[in-house]
């Protein structure tokens, strides 16, 4: 999503409605800016694709065969399944908020089900491999590699989205308490436990800012300037140490998430705690892990049952 192409021109009309959409979708649903800004590319190109494919088609005419139209479009290009679902998604919700504002009469989508959201099952880490990357920082004793460690392990310790990350506070960890407060999708307020490591690797990482803690309005983590640290900047800090650590998977901010919620399950946690935990609407998002998990002791089986 970081890196999507301009968008195409479209009528001042559309542009309007587009952005009013936007707006209600920020004020109502509390859209990040990544949604709103994949949602405006997204919407843009279908209003091209009308233009380009069905000249003299305008919105209040789009039918549910031209619907299928585009998704077939959208199908032949070399474009992720999660990708085609995003762009149907925005598609379908704008279209229900033009009924609503009375820019269409019906809904054209109404009986047209969303593409299907491919589930793969993710890259996960073992515990030793885990354990390799986020104690890697503690054989520089630098104020970065202090930061960086603090940041890896509060990543695998509560399971953190690497956006929810960034935007944390030093008001917004409970060092005593031991608990984080993470604003997740939607704004959603979740409290999630941060095991001692974490704990430690924060108080040290505070100390070499001058930072005692509970300071609502100052960030959490920080670059070498002393500014917020971006998204970008958390990726290239698991990317580098990644690198030290001679890790051969594909490992991003993402990978501890899977690998947290995958050695809890591992471990005896009830689904419905991890779901909790991750911040997931749907049960059935959470329950992806389970089938690492099965993996994980099928593999066990095959290698150590002598009948298997």
């Amino acid at each position: 999503m970081a890196n999507i192409p301009p968008t195409p021109p479209i009528s001042v009309e559309l542009r309007q409605r587009l952005e009013r959409f936007l707006l209600v979708l920020r004020a109502e649903r509390l859209a990040s800016p990544h949604t709103l800004r994949a949602y405006r590319h997204d919407l843009c190109e279908f209003f091209e694709f009308l233009h380009r494919v069905h000249p003299g088609v305008t919105l209040s005419d789009c039918s549910r065969l031209i619907l299928r139209d585009f998704l077939a479009h959208l199908r032949q290009r070399p474009l992720r399944r999660s990708t085609i679902v995003r762009k149907a998604a925005a598609l379908r919700s704008f279209l229900k908020y033009a009924v609503r504002e009375g820019y269409l009469s019906k809904n054209p989508w109404l009986g047209l089900p969303l593409p299907k959201q491919e589930r793969r099952i993710p890259v996960v880490l073992s515990e030793q491999e885990t354990r390799t990357l986020v104690e890697q920082p503690r054989r520089d004793a630098t104020h970065l590699a202090h930061r960086d460690q603090a940041l890896l392990e509060l990543l695998y310790s509560s399971g953190l989205r690497v956006h929810e990350l960034v935007q944390l506070n030093s008001g917004d960890v409970d060092l005593w308490e031991g608990v984080v407060r993470i604003f997740g999708k939607g704004r959603k307020e979740r409290l999630v436990p941060m095991g001692e490591p974490a704990i430690q690797a924060l108080r040290r990482s505070l100390s070499d800012r001058g930072i005692r803690g509970g300071e609502r309005a100052v960030p959490l983590f920080v670059n070498r300037w002393g500014r917020r640290l971006s998204e970008r900047g958390a990726r290239n800090v698991v990317g580098r140490w990644v690198e030290r650590a001679a890790l051969t998977k594909r490992v991003s901010p993402h990978t501890l998430r899977h690998s947290f919620a995958t050695h809890l399950l591992d471990r005896g946690c009830d689904l419905r705690s991890v779901q909790e935990m991750l911040g997931h609407q749907s049960l059935a998002t959470t329950q992806l892990y389970t089938h690492v998990t099965t993996e994980r002791l099928r593999r066990i089986y095959h290698q150590a049952h002598p009948r298997a």
